[in-house]
């Protein structure tokens, strides 16, 4: 049985990340409508779409790193070649 590796290309990382957030983004943006619904929280859409955004960018520099890191390797293998 061989092993086969698989790898992403730095812009494939890239581009799961975006689509991975687009998603989280519109998935946030409605959750949030009825959250602040709930709660009586007042907010309005221009606002809410710049504070989701800031969060955005963030997910998708962290998603990014992330994959990067642990491409093609365990998280374990990763941190024992650091440490020894």
């Amino acid at each position: 049985m061989t092993s086969r590796q698989h790898t992403q290309s730095r812009i494939d990382s890239l581009m799961e990340s975006i689509t991975n957030t687009a998603i989280g983004f519109v998935v946030s943006l409605v959750t949030w409508f009825f959250v602040a619904r709930a709660y009586g929280i007042q907010m309005t859409w221009f606002t809410n779409i710049s504070i989701t955004m800031i969060f955005t960018v963030v997910s998708i520099i962290r998603q990014y790193v992330l994959r990067r890191l642990f491409d093609g390797r365990s998280p374990w293998q990763w941190l024992k070649q650091r440490v020894a």
